[in-house]
């Protein structure tokens, strides 16, 4: 069976602004409002400070525009686990020396302490 993969991914966003010294959210909002993108306040500061799941092409474009950058600059997907398709772990608990009757826990019971300790 094929390996399996989990992709993630890095949204440089805020890196690249700063590079383009524009530090507040604010300062982007006139320059995407300028090239047709039309989001509220809270909308680009959810896009400034955390990892959107989606973004409309449109949006994605105008930031491209706006920084003066690729796509690969703003988003950077990157490999997050590798698995087999399957684990190869032990099918029986006796595999992992546990035998049945004996547990690997065991119950205690605390005592408090007498007076003279």
């Amino acid at each position: 069976m094929p390996e399996q993969r989990r992709i993630g991914y890095r949204w440089n966003l805020r890196a690249l602004m700063a590079k383009q010294n524009l530090w507040k959210t604010t300062e982007l909002m006139p320059l995407l409002k300028s090239r047709g993108i039309n989001l509220s306040e809270s909308q680009v500061y959810r896009l400034v400070t955390s990892t959107p799941e989606r973004i409309p092409a449109r949006t994605f474009a105008a930031l491209c525009d706006i920084l003066d950058c690729t796509p690969n600059d703003l988003f950077e997907p990157f490999v997050e686990m590798r698995a087999a398709a399957t684990a190869n772990a032990p099918k029986r608990s006796e595999d992992l020396g546990i035998q049945p009757g004996n547990p690997i826990a065991k119950r205690i019971r605390l005592v408090p302490p007498e007076d003279g300790e």
